[in-house]
C-alpha cells in the first residue's frame, strides 16, 4: 500500500510549501514561515504515522485469516467424531439391547452431539452408558489450535502497540498544527490592528488639517473685524467731537435728526417742569402707591394697547433712526455692561415685623418700606425683563403648524417668570405717576416702551415691537400679608400679535407668593391657572398650571400643560418647572421648547440679576442726551441703590415721597387729571 493511498489522510503542506502570495510584503508572516521547526516536527510525525499506519493495516489482514483458519478444523472433526459414535453405537445395541433400547439408540443418534457436550443419560439400569465411550481427539488437531491462538493473541498485541504509536504521533501533530494556527491568528490580528491605527492616523492628520484651516480663516476673519473697528472708532471721533468751525454743518451731515432730538428735548424738559413742577423733583420721586392710601380700591384704569399717534417721544424717533439703520458709525458701544457697581447692602438688622405687624391683610405697595429692601430697577423695567426670551415669539412667527406656534408661545409666557427664582429678596422701586423706561435691543430686533399711566391704583402699561410680532400689556399689582408670606395678585392682560398670520393671543398672569417674610430664607413660588388664546382663531387653546406646593405635593416650581384642539383633545402636553425649562411631550423622549441661560458670576451678591437683568439700568453715555427727563435710568435714589450709596438713596427716596405728597395735593385741589403722553384711556 502507498503512502498516499489513505483518504482519511489530508495533504499538510510543509514550510517550504507554503504559498508566498499570501505572505509577500509582510515581514511577520515571512518570519513566520522562516521558523519552521514546528512545521517540520509535524510533518516528520505524520510521516511514522503513515508507516505505522501500513504495518496496522498489515496486521489487520494476517489477524482476519488467522481466524477463519482457526474455525474450519474444529467443525470438521466435530462431525467426524459424531459420525463414528452412531456407528459404534449400532453395534453394541444389536448385541445387548432389546428393541426398546435400540430405539433409544436411534433416538441418541439424532440428538446433535459436540465434543463440549456433558454425557447423555440414556438409561436407569446404566446412567452412564456413554461415558465408556472414549472421545478422543487426534494429535495433529490438538496442537494445531494452539499454536494457533498464540499466534493470534501476539498479533492483537503488536497491534495495539502500534495503534498506541499512531495515537501518540497524531496527537503530536495535532498540538504542533494548534500552536501553528494561534501563531497565525496573533499575525493576522497584529496586521489588523496596524492597519486600523494607520487609518485613525489618517484621520486625525485629515481632522487636524481642517482644524488648522477654520483657525487660519477664524483669525482672518478677526483680523478683518478688528481693522473695520479701528476705522468705525475713528468715524465716531470725527462725528461724534468735530471742531468748532464744522460743527454744526458735521451733525447736520453724520446725524440729521439730533438737532431736532435736541429741540424736542427741551420741549420734554419744559413740558415735564409744567407737569412735575419740578423735572429733577420728579425722576427723584418714588411711587405714590408707596406713599399714599387710596379710598376707592375698586377703581381700574382701562389703559388702551396702542400708543398714541398724536404724541411721539424722542426716544421713539431715536428708536426708528436706530433700527433702520441711521444712527450708525459706532453711536452705541458695542458690548454690555456684566456686573453692576456694587453688590447688594446686607438685610439683616432691618426687623420687618415692625414694619409689617401694623399692616397685616392691607396692600403692602401702599407701605414705605426701606430703602435697603429695594433692587436698583423699577417696576417698568421688570416689564421690560418678560422680553428676554423674546427669540420665542421670532420663532413663533416663522411656524406654519398653529399647533406649534401655540406652544412656543406657551412657552414665552412661562419665560417671564424665570428671572424672579433669585429675587425673593428684595423688591422693585415702584415707578412715579408719568414715568417712562425705554430699552432698544438691537441684537434681539425689538424695541419697547412703557409708562406709569395710573398711582391709585397703580397701573403701568407697556409696548413692544419687532418686525416678527408686537407685544403689549397693561397690569396692575395688589399685594396681601398674610404673616409669613405676603401675595402679589396681578390684575391685567399679556397680549400678542404675530402680523405674518393674523393671530392674536391673549392670556393672564398668575399668583405670586413669597414666604418666610419675617425669617427664614426667603423663596417665591407661582401658582394658578393660565389660558391662552388665539381670539382670530378657534383652532386651539392652551392651558397651564402652576402647580403649588403644598404637603402631599413636594415637586416646587412645577408647571403642567396642555394645547387642546376645537373638539378638546389633546395635540401636545407640556411640562417642565418655570425656573428650569419647558417640555413638549412625553418623558423621557420629550423635545425641549425652552431653557434659561446661565446665570452670571456671584450672582447671589448682585440681587440675583440674570445678564440680562444687569443691563436693564445702564445709563449709556450716547443716550444719556437723547433719552426722555421722564425715563428710569434718571432716578438717582435708584442709582444711588445700584452704585451702593445708601445713604444717599435713602435721603433721595425719603424728599422724592415728599414731593410726590405735594404734586397730588396740588393736582386735587385743581381739579386736574393725569392724562398719559405715550397710551390712551
Amino acid at each position: 500500500m502507498q503512502p498516499n493511498s489513505f483518504p482519511w489522510q489530508s495533504p499538510l503542506p510543509c514550510s517550504n510549501s507554503l504559498p508566498a502570495t499570501c505572505t509577500s510584503g509582510q515581514s511577520k508572516v515571512a518570519a513566520w514561515l522562516q521558523d519552521s521547526e514546528e512545521m517540520d516536527r509535524c510533518a516528520e510525525d505524520l510521516a511514522h504515522c503513515q508507516s505505522n499506519l501500513v504495518e496496522l493495516s498489515k496486521l489487520l489482514q494476517n489477524l482476519e485469516i488467522l481466524q477463519r483458519t482457526q474455525s474450519a478444523p474444529n467443525f470438521t472433526d466435530m462431525q467426524a467424531n459424531c459420525v463414528d459414535i452412531s456407528k459404534k453405537d449400532k453395534r453394541v445395541t444389536r448385541r445387548w439391547r432389546t428393541k426398546s433400547v435400540s430405539k433409544d439408540t436411534k433416538i441418541q443418534l439424532q440428538v446433535p452431539f459436540s465434543a463440549t457436550m456433558s454425557p447423555v443419560r440414556l438409561h436407569s439400569s446404566n446412567p452412564n452408558l456413554c461415558a465408556d465411550i472414549e472421545f478422543q481427539t487426534p494429535p495433529s488437531h490438538l496442537t494445531d489450535p494452539l499454536e494457533s491462538s498464540t499466534d493470534y493473541t501476539k498479533l492483537q498485541e503488536e497491534f495495539c502497540l502500534i495503534a498506541q504509536k499512531v495515537h501518540s504521533l497524531l496527537k503530536s501533530a495535532f498540538n504542533s498544527i494548534a500552536i501553528e494556527k494561534e501563531k497565525l491568528k496573533q499575525m493576522v490580528s497584529e496586521q489588523d490592528h496596524s492597519k486600523g491605527h494607520s487609518t485613525q492616523m489618517a484621520r486625525l492628520r485629515q481632522s487636524l488639517s481642517q482644524a488648522l484651516n477654520q483657525n487660519a480663516e477664524l483669525r482672518s476673519r478677526l483680523n478683518r473685524i478688528h481693522s473695520e473697528s479701528i476705522i468705525c472708532d475713528q468715524v465716531v471721533s470725527v462725528n461724534i467731537i468735530p471742531s468748532p468751525d464744522e460743527a454744526g454743518e458735521q451733525i447736520h451731515v453724520s446725524l440729521p435728526l439730533s438737532q431736532q432730538v435736541a429741540n424736542e428735548s427741551r420741549l420734554s424738559m419744559s413740558e415735564s417742569v409744567s407737569e412735575f413742577f419740578d423735572a429733577q423733583e420728579v425722576l427723584l420721586s418714588a411711587s405714590s402707591s408707596e406713599n399714599e392710601a387710596s379710598d376707592d380700591e375698586s377703581y381700574i384704569s382701562d389703559v388702551s394697547d396702542n400708543i398714541s399717534e398724536d404724541n411721539t417721544s424722542v426716544a421713539d424717533n431715536i428708536s426708528r433712526q436706530i433700527l433702520n439703520g441711521e444712527l450708525t458709525g459706532g453711536a452705541f458701544r458695542n458690548g454690555r455692561r456684566a456686573c453692576l457697581p456694587a453688590p447688594c447692602p446686607d438685610t439683616s438688622n432691618i426687623n420687618l415685623w415692625n414694619i409689617l405687624r401694623n399692616n397685616i391683610g392691607k396692600d403692602l405697595s401702599k407701605v414705605s418700606m426701606p430703602v435697603e429692601l429695594n433692587e436698583p430697577l423699577n417696576t417698568l423695567q421688570h416689564l421690560c425683563e418678560e422680553m428676554e426670551y423674546s427669540e420665542l415669539l421670532d420663532k413663533a412667527s416663522e411656524t406654519d403648524d398653529p399647533y406649534e406656534r401655540m406652544v412656543l408661545v406657551a412657552a414665552f409666557a412661562v419665560s417671564g417668570y424665570c428671572s424672579t427664582y433669585f429675587r425673593a429678596g428684595s423688591k422693585p422701586f415702584n415707578p412715579v405717576l408719568g414715568e417712562t423706561y425705554e430699552c432698544i435691543r438691537e441684537d434681539k430686533g425689538f424695541r419697547f416702551f412703557s409708562e406709569q399711566v395710573s398711582h391709585h391704583p397703580p397701573i403701568s402699561a407697556c409696548h413692544c415691537e419687532s418686525k416678527n410680532f408686537v407685544f403689549w400689556q397693561d397690569i396692575r399689582w395688589k399685594n396681601k400679608f398674610w404673616g409669613k408670606s405676603m401675595e402679589i395678585l396681578p390684575v391685567g392682560t399679556l397680549n400678542v400679535m404675530l402680523p405674518k398670520y393674523g393671530d392674536y393671543y391673549v392670556w393672564n398672569k398668575v399668583t405670586t407668593c413669597i414666604h418666610n417674610i419675617l425669617s427664614g430664607r426667603r423663596w417665591i413660588e407661582h401658582y394658578g391657572e393660565v389660558t391662552i388664546r388665539n381670539t382670530k382663531s378657534s383652532v386651539c387653546i392652551c392651558k397651564l398650571t402652576f402647580v403649588k406646593v403644598n404637603y402631599w405635593n413636594s415637586n416646587m416650581n412645577e408647571v403642567q400643560g396642555v394645547v387642546i384642539d376645537q373638539e378638546g383633545k389633546a395635540v401636545y402636553r407640556l411640562f417642565g418647572k418655570w425656573h428650569e425649562g419647558l417640555y413638549c411631550g412625553v418623558a423621557p423622549s420629550a423635545k425641549c421648547i425652552w431653557r434659561p441661560g446661565s446665570m452670571p458670576t456671584n450672582y447671589e451678591l448682585y440681587y440675583g440679576f440674570t445678564r440680562f437683568a444687569i443691563e436693564l439700568n445702564e445709563l449709556d453715555p450716547v443716550l444719556k442726551d437723547l433719552l426722555p427727563p421722564t425715563d428710569a435710568r434718571f432716578r438717582p435714589d435708584q442709582r444711588f441703590l445700584e452704585e451702593g450709596n445708601l445713604e444717599a438713596a435713602a435721603s433721595e427716596k425719603q424728599r422724592v415721597e415728599e414731593l410726590q405728597r405735594s404734586r397730588r395735593r396740588y393736582m386735587e385741589e385743581n381739579n386736574l387729571e393725569h392724562i398719559p403722553k405715550f397710551f390712551n384711556r
